[in-house]
């Protein structure tokens, strides 16, 4: 067999190239914390969410009759400011939803409710909550985000 110049320094080139691919693709591997990788690339894309999206529209849909104090997509968090119920202005309600999961599970949802009653003179003193009413709130996002998820799948 005739020894062929080309096809030999072809055939180093494209092993130097291999190599150098591989290496770089060991360089290319996930940072323990994703959310410095999210913010060396200048942040997320504007569509991208950090959760489930069907949990996280669900809890915003769910508790849209309150105000909104802080909804971080990225962390999971939706805060909302106080909500008095006209029908009972002696008190008021706050909720905190922390999604905790990128799948939509039940165990991936926690609500927490906070509760004041008005103490007659202009100001505002803690009670407790029914343990019932958090549970109740986590029961409806997590059935509106079943809704959205098969109203999705249908098309």
């Amino acid at each position: 067999m005739p020894f062929e110049r080309g096809t030999l320094k072809r055939g180093a080139m494209i092993g130097v190239m291999a190599l150098g691919l591989v290496g770089l693709a060991a360089c290319g591997g996930r940072t323990a914390n994703p959310l410095n990788e999210r913010h060396s690339r200048g942040g997320p894309p504007p569509a991208a969410i950090g959760v489930n999206g069907y949990l996280w529209r669900a809890t915003l849909d769910t508790l849209a009759f309150m105000p909104l104090q802080s909804a971080d997509p990225f962390g999971g968090v939706v805060i909302t400011d106080w909500y008095v119920n006209p029908e009972k202005p002696d008190e008021r309600f706050k909720c905190t939803v922390y999604i905790l999961d990128s799948r939509l599970r039940a165990d991936g949802l926690n609500v927490t409710v906070f509760k004041e009653v008005s103490n007659g003179a202009g100001g505002w003193v803690a009670s407790p909550t029914a343990s019932q009413t958090a549970t109740d709130i986590e029961n409806a996002i997590l059935t509106k985000a079943r809704q959205l998820r098969l109203s999705n799948i249908r098309g």
